[in-house]
């Protein structure tokens, strides 16, 4: 059914890189934002049935209600969760592992937020951009696992913005945004490309959407927002082009230190392969032990 939000100005694309997704389940966190929702609108055009994971219960029942006008016999179900909120993530992990989840794509994020400490004791930042979406992914292994299913992670480019601290795992004593939210995403993209090197009953895929218009590049002051909005617009590409590298992610896996992004420069462009060399094996082992370690602390022990 074509809208005026329909994604078939990618036909093509679609045609040459997509297959129908038909009897297949796809959970997306993050679902409402600028990339989300054009995500889903490719997802629900390819066949799949989807089901949203957002924090805000409102939005979520008003895209679906969004999607469902534009394609009628689209199946659309919803789970709330809030990634700072640890119980709140126990909860929809159970409700998401008794469904027949073929694909797990955690696109949720939060970059420049006021800043707190968790009930795990970590930074919010690095709660919401990393233990979380690590937490769902291990728990929900054994789920994908039955479907041989995979697993889709939207990295960033401000993953290169600094290296691992022992010293501080989570940025806590970090005040510049773009280093905390870049070394949840280090965490986040090199932990599972550990977890994932030996599996073959799950897949991997890490994706980036380069730049885009969405509402976690609305951080600077409103002022300074006002004037750069409009030129941003013209200069990034449109979500609807940028949410292509996560949706080819579904059918491309990724090796250990591969990455889907935009052809040029990491920021524009239709999306292609390519070999991170930014991360060495050393780190990539600490940052998969930390992983291990923070997993096995918040599911065994009760947080404050």
């Amino acid at each position: 059914m074509k809208t005026k939000n329909s994604p078939v100005s990618y036909l093509s694309w679609l045609e040459k890189h997509t297959s129908s997704l038909e009897g297949k389940t796809v959970a997306v966190t993050g679902s409402t934002g600028g990339l989300g929702r054009e995500l889903c609108r490719y997802l629900l055009y390819l066949g799949a049935r989807l089901i949203l994971v957002d924090r805000n219960s409102a939005r979520a029942e008003t895209l679906r209600r969004e999607l469902t006008a534009e394609m009628p016999t689209a199946e659309i179900s919803l789970i709330t969760a809030d990634l700072s909120d640890m119980d709140a993530v126990r909860t929809a992990t159970e409700q998401l592992s008794g469904e027949p989840l073929d694909v797990f794509i955690h696109n949720a994020g939060a970059y420049s937020i006021p800043r707190k400490i968790c009930t795990t004791g970590y930074d919010n930042v690095f709660q919401i951009n990393f233990i979380s979406p690590y937490y769902m992914i291990r728990k929900l292994m054994p789920t994908l696992a039955e479907r041989q299913g995979r697993v889709v992670v939207v990295g960033s480019i401000a993953h290169n913005y600094g290296k691992a601290d022992p010293k501080s795992i989570d940025f806590a004593d970090r005040t510049r945004a773009s280093k905390v939210y870049g070394n949840a995403k280090r965490y986040l993209m090199f932990s599972l490309y550990e977890l994932f090197k030996d599996r073959t009953d799950v897949t991997l895929s890490v994706t980036h959407p380069g730049i885009t218009f969405t509402g976690i590049t609305a951080h600077y002051p409103k002022v300074i927002f006002a004037i750069i909005k409009h030129p941003m617009k013209v200069i990034f590409m449109k979500p609807k082009k940028a949410a292509l590298s996560i949706l080819r992610g579904i059918f491309e896996g990724c090796e250990t230190c591969e990455w889907i992004g935009p052809r040029f420069f990491d920021v524009w462009g239709l999306p292609r392969k390519k070999l991170l060399k930014t991360c060495g094996e050393e780190e990539r082992r600490f940052i998969g032990q930390a992983a291990e370690e923070i997993f096995g602390k918040i599911s065994t022990e009760k947080l404050a």
